[in-house]
């Protein structure tokens, strides 16, 4: 086995205040590790950066653990399998699910899942195939659930998740309307995912912007920001309305969550509103990599990336997603795609 002589790692070094900060991590180098029984060692080839890491930065309680000062910061890996103790995967395969912004990760083999080759750029495996593109279709099949004629409205549109879930809800027959920090992101929402209308959040008159795109008011509403997108698409829900509670990027870095909107509508209007994490239904992600991986091959299914190089660069990209500073499913390129 050739392997790197050395594993580097990014720890967390302290809580943020607000928005994180490269200083608030660190760099740690130490010797690549060997599998155990039941283990796969592999060398991570693309990290992926997801607005949800804010929260395991914070000592609230949550959904999932929180990273602790001095432990590897988490994140989903697609890597290269250096050395393997279980038949279910052999040195060169490729293994999506091993956690850690590391270079080298050991991880047992049951939290992996085998990339088939050939097949798409294995960048896709942590976006339009992977974690956000499995939010996008469990959000939309359980609880958003679009019809055709229905009016759809997909805030954070050019995103990893939202711009899935837009596609989705057009294939389902909707009128979509995305919502996007910019010209330039509305345009791609448009013209090359294919919405009928998108609304820059950055406009002065959000309210009235968003109404003049949904003259019919809002069915389905997939939510990834939250504050003032959040505050004019409620205003908008028609009676039996869904809601999909994805995201609220707008606060992570919030030290404070402010005060929410007065929900007293929700009863007249009878509207559904419901959380997801994609992990409460993990038999989902091979559902949806099966569906989608025949429209991503065929080129009817968009995605965008925007791929950082270098691990040290990682917290630097964690601090621009949540700022909104990228455009498209943000990566960071760790190692060399043997592909």
């Amino acid at each position: 086995m050739t392997q790197s002589p050395a594993r580097f790692s990014v720890l967390l070094r302290r809580r943020p205040r607000g928005a994180p900060r490269p200083d608030d991590f660190t760099m740690q180098e130490d010797a690549v590790p060997a599998p155990g029984a039941g283990e796969v060692l592999t060398r991570t080839i693309f990290l992926s950066i997801d607005p949800y890491m804010r929260g395991r930065l914070s000592d609230r309680p949550s959904y999932a653990p929180s990273v602790q000062p001095g432990e590897v910061m988490t994140g989903e890996t697609v890597g290269e399998v250096l050395a393997s103790n279980d038949p279910r995967f052999a040195p060169g395969d490729i293994a999506v699910g091993a956690r850690g912004w590391q270079s080298h990760i050991v991880s047992p083999a049951e939290r992996l899942a085998k990339v088939e080759r050939p097949g798409p750029p294995l960048s896709a495996y942590l976006g339009v195939l992977g974690m956000p593109g499995t939010t996008a279709y469990s959000g939309m099949t359980d609880i958003g659930r679009p019809k055709k004629g229905e009016t759809v409205v997909v805030s954070a549109a050019s995103g990893a998740v939202g711009s899935v879930a837009g596609q989705l809800a057009k294939r389902a027959g909707a009128r979509v309307v995305g919502v996007a920090g910019g010209a330039e992101k509305c345009l791609y929402v448009q013209d090359e995912l294919g919405f009928d209308d998108c609304v820059d959040h950055r406009t002065i008159d959000l309210k009235a912007e968003l109404a003049a795109a949904c003259p019919n008011g809002i069915d389905v509403y997939f939510e990834n920001v939250g504050g003032r997108v959040q505050d004019a698409a409620f205003s908008l829900l028609n009676p039996f309305a869904r809601v999909v509670m994805c995201g609220m990027v707008s606060q992570y870095n919030a030290e404070e969550f402010p005060p929410g909107p007065n929900l007293g509508f929700v009863v007249g209007k009878r509207v559904l509103i419901q959380g997801m994490i994609v992990s409460d239904k993990p038999e989902r992600f091979a559902e949806w990599r099966a569906l989608a991986r025949p429209w991503v091959a065929e080129g009817s299914l968009r995605y965008r990336e925007d791929i950082v190089t270098g691990l040290v660069h990682a917290p630097e990209a964690l601090a621009g997603i949540l700022g909104g500073t990228n455009f498209g499913k943000l990566l960071v390129r760790v190692g060399p795609d043997p592909a």
